[in-house]
């Protein structure tokens, strides 16, 4: 498996761009203006606590104030002798107008406020760093259990003279990784937290204390693995910072960074644009003829899995197996690509084969491997649908390059010209059985007018003849099909 990850730097906008085997697989974008707050450190003031929700609001200077639920927060979590984790009441922890240091762990989405944790940590390539707990953890990513002692043997001794106050996660990316290049990230942690220590005293309420790497630097230090061939970034000045933040901190992918100085934009060597553009459609289609159907809502994302043009040429069973396998494949990078979080409900064609059951989840699970967020997946449910969770930290794709529609308010839906001229002629009737009405004037959409003057005339003089009042019609170029006024003369 080939990976290049293109970097595209303007002004106001910085996209990243990874792509296996010449196929997109997952997109980036931080917008100067919108900038990700996920690892940043504030000193936190709580505005409101919720007894009900065991949770509190906490202002840390965003638009929204932030989110705390009692769990995440470290001074009321305790773990009993079978290791259970249990909290206490919010009442006990925390109090209005308190202040409280608090890390970013989700960005604000949609209404929601940013997410939050007292458990700080500060990530490195290798490592996370977690100060005041002495656990040592391993990433589950790494099966190896041979691998896994041995890292965590590794961290133990470099550990052993200290006073044990912090502790540390080992991420995926130490996987191989020797003890010496361990030991020097370690001490890296160490001088940071001591610099955001000297912050934190000094701290004021509502205040930034430390904010993490912008993101070409984050994509360096958590996306680029071994598979990586390339990392080519078109801006010279970003290239420069790559570079030197490389050879500081990561000089196995110094030889892998390049400067991409073509006239001819990064993204369009690769069809990104294409790509990207396909990514916000509704529809996705297979290679074979059948198509997927996304629908993105506030609570869930729902996949509906269609043969469409495929007719197959053995039989239905067969076809419906071909389909779901090259669905599966599909669904797995429209999920990276699309950034799509919270529940899913896949909606598979129904299956009457177990084995084929079996081979179409055991080909999601593994294209699922590649996925850098967390994931959880159910088999096959008696009504066919898989239903699977991916862990959300960011906006979608789509949150992140669209708005509401302000005509459908997001509906997707409008109604009908028709439906709308009846609307009109009930609210003319409530009009002159309510008021003492001369004659009366409708504006409305020039669809709505033209269908009352054309398909609906007789009606509409049947209307007039009812309620024994002029009725004028004026169309409106401005207003959409929904709107309408009638106005009392």
């Amino acid at each position: 498996m080939s990976e290049e990850i293109l970097i595209n730097i303007t002004p106001q906008e910085t996209r990243v761009a990874t792509v296996e085997n010449g196929v997109l697989t997952e997109m980036c974008i931080e917008r100067l203006a919108k900038t990700t707050v996920v690892g940043n450190i504030y000193m936190g003031k709580v505005v409101r606590v919720l007894p009900g929700m065991d949770a509190a609001f906490v202002d840390i200077g965003l638009d929204r104030a932030a989110f705390l639920h009692a769990s995440d927060i470290a001074t009321g979590v305790s773990v009993d002798e079978q290791g259970e984790k249990s909290h206490k009441p919010i009442r006990e922890i925390l109090r209005e107008n308190q202040s409280l240091l608090v890390q970013v762990i989700k960005n604000p989405l949609g209404t929601k406020g940013a997410r939050l944790t007292t458990f700080i940590t500060t990530p490195s390539r290798y490592l996370v760093y977690m100060p005041g707990d002495s656990s040592i953890g391993v990433s589950a990513k790494i099966e190896d259990e041979q691998e896994r002692d041995r890292l965590r043997g590794i961290i133990e001794t470099l550990q052993a003279d200290e006073d044990r106050d912090y502790g540390f996660i080992v991420r995926t990316a130490a996987e191989g990784v020797g003890e010496e290049m361990l030991a020097a990230e370690i001490e890296f942690l160490k001088k940071l937290w001591q610099s955001v220590e000297v912050k934190i005293k000094a701290a004021k309420p509502i205040e930034l204390v430390h904010a993490d790497l912008p993101l070409v630097l984050r994509t360096l230090r958590d996306l680029v693995g071994v598979s990586v061939e390339r990392i080519r970034i078109d801006s010279r000045e970003s290239y420069i910072t790559a570079e030197d933040f490389a050879t500081k901190y990561l000089p196995e992918i110094v030889e892998c960074i390049e400067h991409y100085p073509g006239e001819r934009p990064i993204f369009d060597l690769y069809a990104v644009e294409d790509e990207i553009q396909k990514a916000l459609e509704r529809r996705v289609q297979l290679k074979s003829g059948g198509h997927l159907v996304f629908d993105q809502t506030e609570s869930m994302t729902t996949i509906d899995v269609n043969t469409g043009a495929f007719v197959g040429h053995r039989n239905l069973e067969e076809t419906i197996f071909k389909t779901n396998l090259e669905a599966a494949q599909a669904i797995c990078r429209q999920l990276r690509l699309r950034n799509l979080g919270g529940i899913v409900i896949i909606d598979f064609i129904d299956m009457s084969v177990d084995d084929h059951k079996r081979q179409v989840m055991r080909a999601m699970e593994k294209a699922l491997e590649r996925d850098h967020a967390k994931t959880q997946v159910c088999d096959v449910s008696t009504l066919g649908l898989v239903e699977m969770t991916r862990k959300r930290t960011r906006e979608s794709l789509e949150q992140t390059l669209c708005s509401e529609c302000p005509t459908c308010s997001g509906r997707g839906l409008l109604r009908t010209a028709e439906t709308v001229c009846y609307e009109i002629s009930r609210e003319i009737i409530r009009q002159v059985r309510q008021f003492d009405v001369k004659s009366l004037t409708v504006v409305a959409a020039p669809d709505v007018v033209e269908l009352f003057l054309d398909e609906q005339s007789d009606y509409f003089a049947e209307l007039e003849s009812f309620v024994e009042k002029p009725v004028r019609l004026q169309p409106e170029s401005m207003y959409n099909r929904d709107q309408y006024d009638v106005v009392i003369v």
